[in-house]
C-alpha cells in the first residue's frame, strides 16, 4: 500500500511541478464570502489509501465515495461514519500498466435512481478497467469493458437518454454506455479532450442539454451539446485559466459552477461568462480537492492529499448569496 501511495505521489507531483509555474506556491489571494461555515467533517486514513478521488450524493444524506488508492467504494454517513461498500479486485501485475500512474484506481461514481451505484476502475489490465455495477444486496460487477491503455475518469448519467458518459484522460475521448451496461461507444473523441502532457478530459457532468466536461492540462471547461438520438454535438469552451481542474458541479443558477483545482489547492466559483473567483483555498484545510457536490446549500468537497500527503478529508461548506 505504501508503494501504491508513493507511486500515486509521484505521479501527482509531476502535473503539480508543471502547474507550479502558472500558479506559485506563495500566491496570497483574498477569499471573497460566497461560502460560510467552513468545516472539516471527516479525516480518512491516508496508510490505507483512503484518497477520496469522486462523491455522490444519496437521497438520505449520506454520500458514496471512492477511494483512489484502495480500489475501494465507501459511504460515508451523516453523522461522519465510514463504511466500506466494496473492494474491487486488484490486477494480477499490481496494475502497473495503469495509464500515468502505474496503480490501479477507482475514479468516477454515480448514484442511478433505483439505488444502484456506478464506479470507475483502471487497471491497466483488459480483465478488470471499465465500468463497475454494486447493486443493493449483490457483489460488483463490471458491466462494461473498457480499454486498458485508458484511464476512465469522469463518470455523468443522462436520466433522459438513460446512459452513462465517461471521461478517458489519457485517450481523450467520452465514452458512451447504456444504463444497463454493454459495449461502450466513442461518443466525442474532440481535440478539446486531449491530453497535452498528463491528463485530458477528467469532470463530467450532464446540464441544461449537454455534456460538460473539464480538461485538467488545459485547464478549461467545455460543454458539448447532446444532440437528438443522443449524439454529440460541437464543444465549446466555456472556460480558460483554470490551472488544474478536477471535477465540479453546477450551483443551481444557472450555469453557474463549482470546481476543483488540485494542485493549486483552490475551489473556485466559474460564472456563465467563463470568469473565475477563488472561494475555498489551503487556509480552509483544502489538501488537493478532487470533487466537489451540492446538496441544498450545503457543499461538499474531497480532498485526496495526492500531493501535500497530509491530511485527506471531507470538507463541508454552506453556499452564501452573492447577489
Amino acid at each position: 500500500m505504501r508503494k501504491r501511495i508513493s507511486l500515486l505521489a509521484t505521479a501527482a507531483a509531476v502535473a503539480a511541478a508543471t502547474l507550479a509555474v502558472a500558479f506559485p506556491a506563495d500566491a496570497t489571494l483574498a477569499v471573497p464570502k460566497h461560502l460560510g461555515h467552513v468545516r472539516i467533517a471527516n479525516h480518512f486514513d491516508l496508510a490505507a489509501g483512503q484518497m477520496p478521488e469522486n462523491i455522490a450524493l444519496l437521497p438520505d444524506g449520506t454520500a458514496n465515495v471512492t477511494f483512489a488508492g484502495s480500489r475501494q467504494i465507501a459511504q460515508i454517513a451523516p453523522g461522519g461514519s465510514t463504511r466500506i461498500l466494496a473492494t474491487l479486485p486488484a490486477p494480477a501485475d499490481g496494475g502497473v500498466k495503469t495509464p500515468a500512474l502505474g496503480f490501479p484506481l477507482t475514479t468516477g461514481i454515480v448514484q442511478a435512481p433505483d439505488g444502484s451505484t456506478y464506479a470507475l476502475y483502471a487497471t491497466g489490465t483488459a480483465e478488470l478497467t471499465g465500468l463497475w455495477r454494486l447493486a443493493p444486496g449483490k457483489a460488483p460487477e463490471r458491466i462494461a469493458a473498457l480499454p486498458a491503455n485508458g484511464l476512465p475518469n469522469g463518470l455523468a448519467l443522462d436520466p433522459h437518454g438513460n446512459q452513462l458518459y465517461i471521461t478517458d484522460s489519457a485517450l481523450g475521448t467520452v465514452w458512451a454506455v447504456p444504463l444497463s451496461g454493454g459495449r461502450p461507444t466513442a461518443w466525442s473523441t474532440a481535440p478539446e479532450l486531449a491530453a497535452s502532457g498528463f491528463l485530458g478530459a477528467n469532470g463530467a457532468k450532464v446540464h441544461d442539454g449537454a455534456l460538460w466536461v473539464t480538461n485538467l492540462d488545459k485547464g478549461t471547461l467545455v460543454r458539448i451539446p447532446i444532440r437528438p438520438g443522443s449524439r454529440a454535438g460541437v464543444p465549446r469552451v466555456k472556460a480558460t485559466g483554470l490551472t488544474g481542474i478536477d471535477d465540479f458541479t453546477f450551483t443551481g443558477r444557472g450555469n453557474e459552477v463549482l470546481a476543483t483545482l488540485n494542485a493549486p489547492n483552490k475551489v473556485v466559483l466559474i460564472r456563465p461568462d467563463g470568469t473565475h473567483t477563488t472561494v475555498l483555498d489551503t487556509g480552509d484545510g483544502l489538501q488537493n480537492p478532487t470533487s466537489v457536490a451540492l446538496r441544498g446549500k450545503e457543499v461538499y468537497v474531497l480532498n485526496a492529499a495526492y500531493t501535500t500527503a497530509k491530511d485527506p478529508n471531507l470538507l463541508l461548506a454552506r453556499m452564501q448569496s452573492h447577489r
